[in-house]
């Protein structure tokens, strides 16, 4: 089964690498771009049977590794 985590900061909380990806892309003339906020994806294969478990596995590791949840969120789909 494929899933994919993607994890985000928090709103509210400084994001130094977009305020410089954002900068990077004015300078290379993109116009329009107001504000960039980066994040992480991962794409994961998981061995289960049945979705709703694999979503609980993937939250639990989640929470424990893939995201600091003082400052970032995640969201797990199941594809």
């Amino acid at each position: 089964m494929k899933a994919r985590v993607t994890v985000t900061l928090k709103t509210g909380v400084l994001d130094p690498q977009g305020k410089a990806i954002e900068g990077a892309l004015r300078s290379l003339g993109v116009e329009g771009v107001a504000s960039v906020r980066q994040g992480k994806v991962f794409d994961i294969e998981i061995d289960a049977a049945d979705p709703a478990h694999a979503e609980a596995m993937l939250k639990a590791a989640s929470e424990k590794l893939l995201a600091n949840l003082v400052v970032e969120n995640y969201r797990v789909e199941i594809l």
